[in-house]
């Protein structure tokens, strides 16, 4: 049985705190919107609140956090917080940066998603998104259910 999307994938790209450096996610934003993505970026100066707050309102599959700063043993872990607060267990968090192996081991161990470094290939990134969206979101439809609406 054939299925297709409801709607594109949705994804939010935020840079948190003072990290003023954001090129990096700004050529993220524009690849997964090559890949077919939806894509919400916040800009700059955003705190975890506002991040989290924006990807509820946006209704968001996933939201990918640029960080240079090293504030990711910070930024992280406040917004699992904040997303488990507001029951947002099947929205994918992931991001990219300077984030030490080791400090990435206990990021994925809170819930973190896979973290990608600089230089990482952005179609790496849109294949893991679109991969975690289909297995953990629910928004298809088969061909057959279309047919009856």
């Amino acid at each position: 049985m054939a299925e297709i999307r409801k709607r594109p994938i949705r994804v939010l790209v935020a840079k948190v705190g003072l990290d003023g450096h954001d090129r990096g996610a700004k050529i993220i934003a524009t690849a997964l919107r090559d890949a077919g993505m939806e894509v919400i970026y916040t800009g700059l100066r955003q705190t975890p609140e506002m991040v989290v707050n924006a990807a509820l309102q946006e209704d968001v599959d996933a939201i990918g956090i640029s960080i240079l700063s090293g504030a990711h043993n910070t930024v992280f872990p406040k917004i699992i917080k904040l997303m488990a607060e507001k029951k947002m267990d099947d929205v994918l968090l992931t991001g990219g940066g300077i984030i030490p192996e080791e400090d990435s081991k206990d990021l994925y161990a809170m819930g973190v998603g896979k973290l990608f470094s600089p230089g990482a290939s952005t179609q790496d990134i849109a294949a893991y998104i679109t991969d975690w969206v289909e297995q953990h979101r629910s928004f298809w439809l088969s061909l057959s259910t279309l047919i009856y609406v």
